[in-house]
């Protein structure tokens, strides 16, 4: 009894030690997250609030007597830009073509590469190659391919009968937008195959089995037991990749260079070429910000759709 209350007596004592280490112990994580926020904070928020600033101040860099605080008279300007419009029009037409090219594409090589086959190893690694092809040296080779002098593209499809010439696809008006579009399914195609592969081989084998020992024919199996189970990668990937596909301007840059006449401009390249030909940061930050939105609002109506689909299943 003695002890205890000795021990009773010294704990006011020991409250400041004890103190601290609680707070170790609750500041210990953000010891190990701390340096990634950090990186996270100087990396992407800074550049973001930088960004809008940007939108609301007049930053020509050819004009620097012409600088200043302008409110909202870039916004003002942007909703009565005609490249503008044309550029969203032109970036949902590239952002569906490609993902819904590259998505289809994928499916089929996971589903191939899903069956056992002598060197699938090898066509696994094949497969892959596009994906690690800088994206400048991809819009460079697939500009020699679509060139009507040095390319064989454009003679191979008039001889198929797709051309009636073998003209220059890229300076055409009609279907400029599809040189692009199929240099950048060939580069992503990679990103679907390999995801989805992995989700494919994560199924239960024992689902296949029950779902064939019930009469299930292979399109039945694939619609009731292949796609619940890739629900949810191909909803992230599908998300990612949409993103990822509505700020990619590598190519049209390389490739088109948003031409002829804007016929392949999307909002990316609308704002290299405002930023970094015409020198205009703060249009160029003004339609970043409505491209922010625009993504932002995708986003969001992805995933909220997600959450239903979850509650109703």
């Amino acid at each position: 009894m003695a002890g205890v209350a000795l021990r009773r007596a010294d704990a006011p004592g020991d409250r400041p030690g004890a103190l601290r280490r609680l707070v170790s112990v609750v500041l210990e994580p953000y010891y190990y997250v701390g340096p990634g926020l950090i990186l996270i904070g100087l990396v992407m928020i800074v550049p973001l609030v930088v960004g809008v600033g940007y939108s609301f101040q007049n930053i020509q860099i050819l004009n620097p007597f012409k600088t200043g605080w302008v409110g909202l008279q870039h916004y003002r300007t942007l909703l009565q830009d005609a490249v503008f419009w044309h550029a969203l029009v032109n970036t949902l037409w590239w952002t569906f073509g490609s993902l819904t090219i590259q998505f289809l594409l994928g499916l089929g090589l996971a589903l191939l590469l899903a069956e056992p086959f002598p060197g699938r190893r090898l066509v696994q690694a094949l497969i892959f190659v596009p994906w690690a092809v800088p994206s400048f040296i991809a819009g460079l080779a697939w500009a020699w391919l679509f060139n009507p002098i040095i390319g064989p593209l454009p003679h191979w499809l008039a001889a198929i009968g797709v051309l009636a010439t073998p003209d220059n696809i890229l300076a055409d008006p009609a279907i400029a937008m599809w040189g692009p579009i199929t240099a950048n399914v060939w580069w992503g195609i990679p990103f679907f195959a390999i995801t989805l592969l992995a989700a494919l081989q994560a199924i239960p084998g024992e689902m296949y089995e029950a779902a064939a020992i019930d009469g299930a024919g292979p399109w039945m199996r694939f619609v009731h037991v292949t796609l619940p189970f890739l629900a949810p990668t191909i909803a992230i990937t599908v998300l990612l990749r949409t993103i990822w596909i509505s700020n990619f301007a590598d190519l049209i840059v390389v490739m088109t260079g948003g031409g002829p006449a804007n016929t392949t401009q999307i909002l990316p390249s609308y704002i290299f070429t405002t930023a970094y030909r015409k020198l205009d940061f703060g249009y160029a930050a003004t339609i970043s910000m409505a491209l922010l939105l625009l993504l932002f609002l995708y986003s969001a109506a992805l995933i909220r759709l997600r959450r239903n689909l979850r509650s109703t299943t």
